[in-house]
């Protein structure tokens, strides 16, 4: 091991008091403190006054402007999804008829030999039996 380069500093591995290990790339300044989360406040109790009926009517808020451009991406993303669904549908039914039709094709090849015999003519019909009797009556 060559002691002339720097070597890597490994970083010490502390602990809190409750055995939670830190790494500490510093000397801390000073102690660590455990994190509490806050507790929530209580609910103000809203009771209404005997001057109750009399509150000026409240208006509605003012619109907001229109969020054109988050609309035109969502609107563009969800065009998206959906084009690329179809075309996977369309890719995946084009596959299906493909597969379908050389199925048809094969069966339709092993029946037509099946069923021609070999003999090049109408097929199912077999071997015929000719028998010819030539008599000749000018003798």
């Amino acid at each position: 091991m060559d002691h002339t380069t720097p070597q890597p500093y490994a970083a010490p591995v502390l602990y809190t008091p409750d055995g939670t290990p830190y790494y500490a790339t510093h000397p801390a300044p000073a102690p660590l403190a455990i994190y509490h989360p806050p507790t929530p406040l209580p609910a103000p109790i809203h009771h209404p006054g005997p001057n109750f009926a009399y509150l000026p009517a409240q208006h509605a808020p003012a619109p907001m402007r229109d969020p054109w451009p988050a609309r035109l991406l969502a609107g563009g993303i969800g065009i998206g999804g959906a084009g690329l669904g179809i075309g996977f549908l369309l890719q995946t039914l084009a596959a299906a008829t493909t597969g379908l039709g050389l199925l048809i094709a094969a069966l339709g090849v092993l029946y037509l030999l099946k069923n021609s015999g070999g003999t090049g003519g109408r097929g199912g019909q077999g071997a015929v039996n000719v028998h010819v009797n030539v008599t000749n009556r000018n003798r």
